[in-house]
């Protein structure tokens, strides 16, 4: 990972986060409808822009547009990968990643092989997770793991966190949002207690207002993903839509 890549991280966490104007830079501006159009996407892009977001996350067709769309705004472009299922294979998983971060992405969230972590099959996770770092890493991308909390006990939330951890990942996600449900401030704080302090972690899905976010970094969350991010910054209750 290269120094401009790990000074996006974002890890560390912010400070004074009592606010919608403080939490607007742990926010990644989300949307990942299939249906989006580009007059949405652009939309997202020039939302993020105004309120100072951390990044904008799509699809990785919109990888392109997002880049060309915030040039210049300090906002970064941040694409998905393996999405929603993670049930594919990891050298796809990788070469969509390579291709993601070519087309401009400077994050992306991938996917866990989910069927392995149910299984406590923590070799396999390595394999997947080390498979799409080493292809984002080549690019100074950054990558975040989502585990699809909902999916999984607690025991089997470590293992996937420390998996993450082994493979080199940046981030650890709790949730897609398209999987049932979303982040706990209980699940934020049992990987924030797995991945220890230098890793970050995402708390994403169902988080749609200021207090849900505020609870969200309070359980040591460093980033949030939502697609209501100007609700939350204004103090205001979001829709459920991502």
């Amino acid at each position: 990972m290269s120094n401009d890549a790990a000074a996006t991280a974002g890890n560390a966490t912010p400070a004074a986060p009592d606010s919608g104007q403080n939490i607007a830079s742990c926010i990644d501006h989300t949307l990942l409808k299939p249906e989006a159009s580009e007059a949405e996407i652009l939309k997202v892009c020039a939302e993020a822009a105004e309120y100072r977001f951390k990044s904008v996350c799509v699809n990785p067709i919109w990888v392109k547009t997002v880049k060309k769309a915030l040039k210049g705004s300090g906002v970064l472009t941040c694409s998905v990968v393996g999405f929603p299922l993670g049930a594919t294979p990891s050298d796809v998983k990788a070469f969509e990643a390579r291709g993601a971060v070519l087309d401009g992405a400077e994050e992306v969230d991938m996917v866990v092989n989910i069927a392995a972590a149910r299984a406590n099959d923590k070799g396999a996770l390595i394999d997947d997770i080390t498979a799409v770092a080493d292809a984002v890493h080549d690019g100074g991308a950054i990558l975040k793991v989502i585990i699809e909390t909902a999916l999984l006990d607690d025991a089997q939330k470590v293992l996937a966190c420390e998996a993450a951890v082994a493979a080199g990942a940046d981030f650890v996600k709790t949730s897609t949002g398209f999987n049932g449900g979303g982040a706990t401030a209980a699940d934020v704080a049992l990987m924030r207690r797995t991945v220890g302090p230098d890793l970050g972690v995402k708390a994403s899905g169902g988080v749609r207002s200021l207090h849900d976010a505020q609870a969200m970094i309070a359980a040591g969350a460093t980033r949030i993903g939502a697609s209501s991010g100007i609700a939350i910054v204004k103090g205001e209750q979001g829709s459920s839509a991502y």
